[in-house]
């Protein structure tokens, strides 16, 4: 017991800490350096708790797609990060009182768990022993029973959030030269190529 708790205590605050530093970092590879760090350490936590599982998925997808992909984008696009910066100022006092709301948010519901101790156990859907089911098939049956409707509304948040970064990328931009596949499909070979016979000897 002794070891699992310092486990825990040495992944949670490697985790907290890697995650301040992942919106403190003056450099964003830095900050997704810091990301990859929170994430495994989370995974360690859910090995702690059982959750296998959730751990190679955490592993897998976020570390071995998401995060990689965040790389490649910082380091490909020529973004100003200095510019981006500079209204930082200009937005601190609306993020100063999302960050507090958040945080009445968090109090209110830690005060409630502590109120009110009862209140955990009816919210919460009853989990199948671990001798009974194997890891994976517990989630899914909690996935998929009590937790569809939130399942499917995540789904939901996430078709919206592709379609919009698509319709983003997709938009007319003046100055910007993209590939239309209509146009180029009604092209005629007399439109593009241009047959000259140049007469012996003699160039253009």
């Amino acid at each position: 017991m002794i070891l699992q708790a310092l486990a825990f205590y040495l992944f949670s605050f490697v985790a907290v800490a890697a995650a301040v530093m992942v919106i403190s970092a003056r450099n964003p590879v830095h900050s997704v350096l810091f990301l990859i760090l929170a994430f495994f350490n989370g995974a360690g936590l859910f090995v702690l708790l059982g959750a296998e599982f959730l751990a190679m998925i955490l592993i897998v997808v976020y570390v071995g797609a998401v995060a990689v992909l965040f790389m490649f984008v910082v380091m490909m696009l020529d973004i100003n990060f200095v510019e981006l910066r500079q209204g930082f100022l200009q937005y601190l006092p609306i993020g100063g009182v999302v960050g507090l709301v958040l945080l009445a948010e968090l109090l209110v519901i830690a005060g409630g768990w502590t109120l009110a101790p009862e209140a955990a156990a009816g919210g919460a859907a009853p989990a199948p022993a671990p001798e009974t089911l194997a890891n994976t098939q517990a989630l899914g049956e909690l996935l998929y029973t009590h937790y569809v409707y939130l399942f499917q509304a995540a789904g939901l948040v996430l078709l919206v959030a592709m379609i919009g970064a698509i319709v983003l990328t997709h938009r007319r931009r003046e100055g910007v030269r993209k590939q239309r596949i209509g146009d180029q499909l009604r092209r005629r070979a007399e439109e593009t190529v241009k047959l000259r016979k140049v007469p012996t000897g003699k160039g253009i």
